[in-house]
């Protein structure tokens, strides 16, 4: 199956300019019992007061390839170890309110155990990111539910695409 390949465009603020890329990783991440993980934020700051579900996920650092960011992102915000199964594809978008072009890298990965989360104090002090277990159906409707704020639309808008791939790559 061919990798997914996604170009969105921010329609919820005024595109002014574009002044940097950020290379990022991303996983829809599922458990034996067909129970998938995410992040829930809760944030209030430029974008407005909005509760979002998101793929666990974040930057990649400079000298760290896709895969080794991928394990630690979901180590650190899940707590998880994991096995990557495949490369679900690309999603390249954008945030015209800070000027950000995002080269969101998805992949499928599988929990092969949970410990302790490593969480940066914005992570816990500004997003107060949780983790959030829902079946597939409880996912999608949630990711619904979120995109009735300007900055849930453009999380739901990049990553359900991904949700439904990974959903087929599943057998489900």
């Amino acid at each position: 199956m061919q990798e997914l390949s996604i170009q969105l465009s921010d329609n919820e603020w005024p595109l002014t300019y574009t002044d940097h890329d950020r290379q990022i990783v991303r996983a829809i991440v599922v458990d034996d019992q067909q129970n998938y993980y995410f992040v829930r934020a809760k944030r209030d700051d430029d974008f407005g007061k909005a509760t979002l579900i998101e793929t666990s996920g974040g930057g990649v650092e400079a000298g760290e390839d896709l895969e080794t960011a991928l394990k630690r992102e979901l180590k650190e915000e899940l707590g998880a170890e994991v096995e990557i199964i495949t490369k679900i594809g690309v999603v390249s978008d954008y945030y015209n309110l800070i000027h950000r072009h995002n080269i969101n890298n998805y992949y499928l990965c599988k929990v092969t155990s949970f410990g302790e989360k490593h969480l940066t104090r914005d992570e816990i002090e500004d997003f107060h990111l949780s983790t959030l277990r829902l079946s597939y159906r409880d996912a999608e409707e949630e990711y619904k539910k979120c995109a009735e704020t300007k900055i849930g639309k453009l999380i739901a808008a990049r990553e359900l695409p991904v949700l439904r791939r990974a959903k087929v790559l599943l057998g489900e």
